[in-house]
């Protein structure tokens, strides 16, 4: 709302000291016609009744604006006060939103932590053909409720301005194929045929430099719409990799569906968040049309344009382009069976939970290392003191001491001076203002669950398989 400014108010106190001047000027006038005999006394007389009249109109005229005026600045204070009121609530409501959904994340992350791990240990069991088959549907269920988890923490942050880009070296082929079993099996549980191609020109001699997380949740929220508003026929991406400049790889994405489509009119809304599809739409496909504004943002930050084709009734298409930096693909496949480090090295980890970290023990010893476990930041500390650790997990929110407070007495430790042992966040809370607490805190990388065994491996590689190649 804009409130247009008033002008200054003329005070009583002026008015009427200007209009007993203005008698004192017409008396002196007046007396000194009369004296000179210019002007007769019945005249004189008739001029000052008529002053007197002018005057006591002048002020029944400005008191009547004075009241008026009152009575404005009266109500435009209440509404402002009462404007100020609701913002305070929508404020508080605003606040109590993101901390639910920063206590839902994180509950949730934390189960499909334990989840995807144990799934991960079953692989190594001895199962038959069908268990492998249930096995691979549980994993791929698991999987794709992480990726909503990660789209509505992402749609949030979007939509607040939180949004930082963690740009990094990745394979998208490998990156999108994973991605790409989940709508494979969502689209089979709606009887519908899912397709998808590469169209690439030695695109496997490089890894690409951009956010592969805001990628992905840009295809999951596009995806996602495209199966809830497509009863029949198939759902297909293509992602052209044949245009290159330079050191940088075009990447266009095409994601076409064979549902309802919309009306032309609509198409100009489609991106507006207040507006997203049409109510008939979002009411008939519980949880349609959500997502695509927040699409079209992430897309623009990434520097692309996300755009639209649709027919109603026949389809609808979303497609956008990236340009990525192109790196060499140097990374060295390693062997499943064999250990990554040739050292036993050990490793104290900090987590509460007794099922994680049953899961970051299994992880861990296939990579070679000895765990020590802490159940709270109090025996975190208490174990640092007294043992030797070549890499520290810290789970950031425990009971007690928590993470961040445990990270602060352990650098503030003797055998931290001289040592200066590596501490890995480690937490199911994926939000900003948790990652900037980490930097604040000095921690030296940040690993979310559910854990990734490949970014585990990065981190084992960077600060533990470096210290055997100095050795």
């Amino acid at each position: 709302m804009r409130f247009v400014p008033n002008k200054k108010p003329v005070k009583l106190k002026t008015v009427i000291s200007s209009i007993i001047l203005m008698c004192i000027a017409a008396v002196i006038v007046l007396g000194y016609c009369f004296v000179d005999e210019k002007l007769p006394l019945q005249t004189i007389v008739i001029i000052l009744f008529a002053l007197v009249i002018v005057q006591i109109l002048l002020l029944q005229i400005f008191y009547k604006n004075e009241l008026k005026n009152r009575t404005k600045r009266k109500h435009s204070k209440t509404l402002i006060e009462d404007l100020k009121k609701k913002l305070t609530e929508a404020n508080k409501e605003a606040d109590f939103s993101a901390e639910y959904l920063a206590n839902i994340s994180y509950e949730l992350r934390t189960s499909l932590s334990t989840v995807l791990g144990m799934l991960e240990m079953l692989k190594k069991t001895d199962l038959d053909e069908a268990q492998h088959m249930q096995l691979e549907i549980a994993n791929i269920s698991s999987k794709y409720m992480h990726q909503l988890v990660n789209m509505f923490s992402s749609n949030y942050e979007v939509n607040n301005g939180d949004v930082i880009l963690n740009e990094v070296a990745f394979d998208l082929n490998a990156e999108l194929t994973n991605l790409f079993k989940v709508f494979d099996y969502q689209s089979w549980e709606k009887g519908l045929t899912f397709d998808y191609q590469f169209l690439k020109s030695n695109a496997s001699k490089y890894l690409l430099i951009g956010d592969t997380l805001r990628i992905q949740q840009v295809l999951v929220n596009l995806v996602n719409n495209a199966i809830k508003f497509t009863n029949k026929g198939k759902i297909s991406i293509i992602v052209d990799q044949s245009v290159s400049i330079e050191d940088d790889q075009i990447i266009t994405f095409y994601i076409k569906d064979t549902g309802v489509g919309m009306p032309t009119d609509k198409v100009k809304q489609i991106f507006d968040s207040s507006k997203n599809q049409s109510t008939i739409l979002t009411k008939e496909y519980r949880g349609g049309g959500l997502g695509l504004s927040t699409c079209h943002k992430l897309v623009k930050l990434m520097g692309g344009e996300l755009k639209i084709e649709t027919q109603e009734n026949e389809g609808t298409t979303f497609y956008f382009s990236l340009q990525l930096k192109k790196t060499l693909n140097i990374k060295v496949e390693t062997k499943a069976f064999k250990p990554l480090l040739s050292k036993k090295r050990h490793v104290l980890v900090a987590e509460d939970s007794r099922m994680n970290r049953r899961v970051l023990k299994y992880l861990l010893e296939q990579q070679g290392v000895d765990c020590t476990f802490a159940k709270n930041g109090v025996e975190a500390v208490e174990l640092y003191r007294i043992l030797d650790f070549d890499l520290v997990f810290m789970d950031l929110y425990m009971p007690g001491l928590d993470g961040f407070e445990a990270t602060k007495s352990i650098k503030e430790t003797r055998k931290y001076q001289t040592n200066k042992t590596p501490i890995i966040a480690v937490s199911a809370s994926d939000f900003k203002e948790d990652k900037l607490k980490v930097k604040a805190f000095g921690l030296n990388a940040f690993l979310s669950k559910p854990i990734d065994v490949y970014k585990l491996k990065d981190i084992l590689v960077k600060y533990l398989l470096a210290q055997e190649k100095v050795s």
